[in-house]
Parts: C-alpha cells; structure tokens; sequence
C-alpha cells in the first residue's frame, strides 16, 4: 500500500499523469472508485482484497478526459478493457498509464499497448471455477429450459441500466435504449423490453466482453448478466479465432470477413 502512494505520489508530482484512478473508501465500509489530482489526496487510496472493480470504464468518461492524462489502477479485466478500447479506436497508445498490483505487493507500470500484451499472454485472463460450472449447468439444459430460464431473470430486471454504466465496452454517447425516432427498445420494464434490452446488449458485446463481471456485480437485482455475455466467448474464440481483450490492434470477429472463417454455424 505505501508503494502506491509513494507510486502515484511521484507520477502526479512529475507530471507524469494529471489525475489518478484508484480504490478509495465509500460509505458503509464498501469501497469506491476515487480520482486522485494531488500529492495530498494519495492517503485516500485504498488497495485490499475487496478492490476488484474494473476501473477502466472511467478512462472515456468526458468530465475524466478533461482532467489531462490519465494514470489508473489496473487488474487484469482492466487491462483487457485498455487493449479491446484501443482495438476500436477508442484509446491511442500511451494516452493512460496504467500501474498493476502483484501479489507480492509490488507495482508493475505499463506505459505502453504492447507491455500490457506482453503481460497477459502469461496470465490467468479465463472466468472464475464457479462461473464455468454456472455456464455448465446452463448449457446443459435444453433451448427452451435456457429461454425459460432467462425469461424469468429479465422480468426482475427494473430497467436501471447500471449494468450499461458500469460495463467499460458499453461507451456510446447514445445508446439504443435512448433512441425513441424510431423506438427501439421499450421504455418501459415489461416482458418485451427486458428481453429486447438484454438480448441487444449480449449481441453488442459478443467478441467484445473481457469477463470483468461488472454487469453483474453492479446488477441490484441479482440477475447473473455476466453468464449471458459469458456464454458468448466460447462461440467466437471457436468460430473466428478471437478472444476479446489481448491485442490492441486486433479487429472485431463479427464486423471482420476472412475466407478461411468457419461456416459451420450456418444452418
């Protein structure tokens, strides 16, 4: 912990980054992402085992860009999200720096896409045990036990949207969902608009979800969202060879044509 505060101490007293995106603590013991613009302010970090937001959502925040470069605590699903942003074009190379924290304690610092890359060919970047053994049983079902499944989750759903906030992929200026010339997706949190709202956004992030679980974690419904996404990697990775989140420059497997693709989907 005192290696991060000396850490980030010295990049904003450098000038190496103008505000720093980290842990700090919220109300009722939870904790909170904080944004650290001075030296002063690096006592309110906090780094336990209870900091696992993916903190890269923040980083294409307009009131955040504003504030200048741009330094934040990565884990692994941040990371992923820095790299598959940067595939869209959503961040260049060394516009955030992004410091990781070891087990050990220690801080690795990376400055630029290809370390990042280096990084993760050697970490552990797969879903959880637990999370394998849910998309298991779900899988194991029959279509309609699935669709009877999901069905009964989304009628929970009351339209909040936090999963859309809180996912660091879902960074349009203007979402379907507030499209209303023409409507898209119901407004209101009936059968028809959860299906409709939930249905789009697993398609929009099909090859694109790093498995962070922030959808779900942020979900105050309970609805296990992160599985539905999840679900959708394996198809991808078989399918066109991609796994979201591990290359910079990478394309997008559903917008991207090459003729050695497999066609075994195609009924």
């Amino acid at each position: 912990m005192s290696e991060l505060i000396k850490k980030v101490t010295q990049l904003l007293n450098d000038k190496t980054v103008d505000v720093f995106i980290g842990y700090g603590k919220g109300s009722a013991d939870r904790i909170r992402a904080i944004f650290v613009r001075s030296a002063e302010q690096t006592e309110k970090l906090v780094l336990n085992s209870a900091c696992t937001q993916n903190l890269a959502g923040y980083i294409l925040k307009q009131e955040v860009k504003h504030l200048g470069k741009i330094g934040v605590l990565a884990n692994v699903a941040a990371l992923r999200s820095m790299l598959q942003l940067a595939s869209e074009f959503q961040v260049k190379d060394g516009e955030v720096l992004a410091l990781f924290a070891n087990p050990d304690g220690t801080l690795t610092e990376f400055i630029d896409f290809h370390s990042i890359e280096v990084f993760l060919t050697t970490t552990d970047t797969g879903i959880t045990s637990d999370e394998q053994e849910r998309i298991a049983q779900l899988e194991a079902l029959t279509v309609s036990e699935r669709w009877n499944f999901w069905n009964k989750e989304f009628e929970k759903c009351i339209k909040c949207y936090a999963c859309r906030a809180a996912c660091p992929m879902c960074y349009c200026h203007r979402c379907t969902t507030d499209v209303n010339q023409p409507q898209w997706i119901p407004v209101a949190s009936h059968e028809r608009g959860n299906l409709d709202y939930h249905l789009m956004r697993a398609m929009h992030l099909a090859g694109r979800c790093v498995n962070c679980g922030e959808c779900a974690s942020a979900c105050p419904m309970d609805i296990p969202l992160n599985l539905l996404t999840y679900q959708l990697i394996s198809p991808i990775k078989t399918g066109f060879g991609a796994t979201a989140g591990m290359k910079a420059d990478a394309v997008y497997a559903l917008s991207t044509y090459k003729p050695d693709d497999k066609e075994n989907f195609i009924i």
